[in-house]
């Protein structure tokens, strides 16, 4: 019996409504014909591979949730899936209840994050939290659920300290080494988009976690 037909019966056993594929690229098909909650995606998938597919999937959708089933252990695998897009992995055996928990937490977080403050201002910047869109004049940019997030609760705490493990509980529910090199992507791209404005800075205090300069 495999895994896919298992971890369906089980969250199916659940009341999710489930659909499930052999492949990656039936996965990538059927993910661009329906609408989804969250992807849940094995990184050994035949013909294409889940790296490949998350890839492909943030190109049509940068705001769904994608959590990895992976058998890998090597903190190259998990890290490079996170630098995807992806918002947590199992590494598999693995069990159903924790992947429930995950799949709850997800949809939850997302169903009071929905529930927040929807516009900032910031410098120059127009941030849109319901539409997760970032403006500077003319120019939008579509962030994820992860960014849309991770810049909300800067702005939220801004020109105050925020500790690097209260992010990673906030945002992955969890603080480990891995979920803290993906926190460090985002930060990174944080700070691309908002380069335009010379007042706005994320700071990196060593140690201890970030800050959100805005002298504006």
């Amino acid at each position: 019996m495999s895994l896919s037909f298992i971890t369906r019966d089980q969250l199916e056993k659940r009341n999710y409504e489930v659909a499930s594929c052999e492949n990656g690229k039936e996965a990538l098909k059927l993910f661009k014909s329906q609408t989804f909650n969250i992807c849940i995606l094995d990184v050994m998938l035949p013909e294409m591979d889940g790296f490949h597919l998350a890839k492909e999937i943030r190109k049509i959708n940068k705001q769904i949730p994608i959590i990895f089933l992976t058998a890998r252990s090597l903190q190259e695998d998990k890290i490079q899936g996170l630098k995807l897009g992806a918002d947590d992995y199992i590494t598999k055996p693995f069990n159903v209840e924790e992947l429930c928990l995950k799949i709850e937490v997800f949809l939850k977080r997302k169903t009071v994050f929905e529930a927040g403050k929807k516009n900032y201002q910031i410098g120059k910047y127009q941030f849109n939290v319901d539409q997760q869109v970032l403006a500077f004049g003319e120019a939008e940019r579509k962030l994820t659920i992860k960014e849309t997030r991770l810049l909300s609760l800067l702005l939220q705490k801004k020109n105050s300290i925020i500790k690097r493990e209260s992010i990673l509980l906030e945002l992955w529910g969890k603080d480990d080494y891995f979920l803290g090199r993906s926190l460090d992507v985002f930060i990174s791209r944080l700070r691309k988009y908002l380069k335009e404005e010379e007042n706005i800075h994320i700071e990196n205090i060593r140690g201890v976690g970030f800050k959100l300069n805005m002298n504006t």
